[in-house]
């Protein structure tokens, strides 16, 4: 058993991460600042509220706690906000990312696994991006994750702090057993976005580009199911514990669905139509995204549980019901 501290323990990503953490017997603390998590998320779990960029409160927290490793969570995420404001990205992002390594440091904690993005990449250069695949983003989302790479590979030449950072592309669904799931407010992600359209609570979708160079003209994403992404995060602890160097992983399914064919997915998963208008092209979008997470199989013994786009709607469509009812 590791007792571990998760920033964002409260958002999608980080409650199933927890929850995952919970079944294989760690003790975990959760930080997080609540601006786009729920308390209850967290499945019971020690929880403090605050910001991760906070020095004084991670002092207190890594004083009051022996922690064996850090799973960082806590970010910005959306990718058209990080182009009209991208202050708080780098702000947030960045300088409040540096301020928990520099504190790790103070206090001894040597081992971190990092939630990165595909947005590192920018526009593919090939079919399947792997991890040598060159990284330019196209937008300050995806740069503020590629600074923090750097950082890391940094301070573990300078102070022997070892890292994964796990690049995944779009995250999706739910957990199975439908007590947690993909909850933002606002919410900007397509698959829920989808179902809530279906379910009539939100008007038509928009579908932004239909002229992309696709089969249907509309963008191309490789969709991961969340509980994949937990179970990659607790392999790369793994990895770490193990005494491994510092590593970047791709985590994606190796399939890419376009958006009309999400769209298609929640239709046969939900027997109801999804209506849409489309709309321009957002800023910062590529035309495909798609993993090569050849090298994460190989290295971490990872593999997709829920790799078929309609399992992952399936769980997602039992949350939003299941959340209806909330």
């Amino acid at each position: 058993m590791k007792k571990l501290l998760v920033t964002g323990g409260c958002g999608y990503i980080g409650s199933h991460m927890v929850a995952s953490l919970q079944r294989a017997g760690h003790d975990v603390v959760v930080l997080d600042d609540l601006s786009s998590g729920w308390r209850e998320s967290s499945g019971g779990a020690t929880t403090c509220i605050g910001d991760v960029g906070d020095r004084a409160l991670l002092d207190e927290l890594f004083r009051q706690h022996a922690f064996d490793g850090v799973l960082h969570f806590a970010s910005l995420i959306e990718v058209g906000e990080s182009v009209d404001n991208p202050a708080i990205y780098y702000r947030t992002n960045v300088a409040k990312t540096l301020t928990l390594l520099e504190a790790m440091i103070e206090h001894g904690v040597g081992v971190l696994v990092f939630s990165s993005t595909a947005a590192v990449f920018g526009e593919p250069c090939r079919p399947l991006i792997d991890e040598s695949h060159p990284t330019q983003p196209l937008n300050p989302y995806g740069a503020s994750k590629l600074m923090i790479e750097r950082v890391l590979a940094d301070f573990e030449l300078a102070h022997g702090l070892r890292s994964v950072s796990l690049r995944y592309f779009n995250a999706a669904g739910a957990s199975p057993d439908g007590t947690i799931g993909e909850r933002h407010d606002p919410e900007t992600h397509l698959v829920p976005l989808a179902l809530q359209t279906a379910m009539g609570v939100r008007p038509a979708l928009k579908v932004f580009g239909r002229d992309y160079p696709t089969g249907d003209g509309t963008c191309i994403r490789d969709y991961v199911h969340v509980c994949d992404l937990a179970d990659a995060h607790l392999l790369a602890l793994e990895y770490l514990f193990e005494g491994q160097p510092t590593a970047r992983f791709n985590l994606g399914s190796g399939s890419g669905f376009s958006v009309q064919e999400v769209l298609d997915s929640v239709e046969r998963v939900t027997g109801r139509r999804v209506p849409f208008t489309d709309a321009p092209r957002r800023a910062g979008d590529p035309a495909r995204l798609v993993a090569d997470a050849g090298a994460a199989k190989a290295t971490l013994g990872w593999r997709p549980r829920y790799a078929d786009l309609d399992t992952i709607v399936q769980h997602a469509w039992a949350w939003e019901q299941k959340r209806a009812l909330l």
